[in-house]
């Protein structure tokens, strides 16, 4: 398994799960745990996924994340989870 982390921040706003999710589907890739908050007016999420079956590079999978927040007005992160589980290695 190959596991990413996604995370969204920005002001709320109709569509922001849809189009994530969507995207998501459509290129093969497993959401295996999410969270999703709303403070006052601001949306948050993160998402764990299973990129293993994805047709796509990392790279490009995280451009098109990046520029479909930029179109709906939030922020779109990808981390890769080597980055959190190598931290415990310090």
């Amino acid at each position: 398994m190959n596991k990413i982390i996604i995370t969204i921040v920005g002001e709320d706003k109709v569509g922001i799960v849809a189009k994530t999710c969507n995207y998501l589907a459509e290129n093969n890739i497993n959401i295996l745990d999410i969270t999703q908050t709303i403070l006052q007016k601001y949306f948050n999420m993160m998402m764990i996924v299973d990129i293993s079956k994805m047709n796509k590079s990392f790279d490009d999978m995280a451009a098109d994340l990046a520029a479909i927040g930029e179109e709906i007005g939030v922020r779109i992160l990808c981390q890769r989870e080597e980055i959190f589980t190598s931290m415990h290695r310090l």
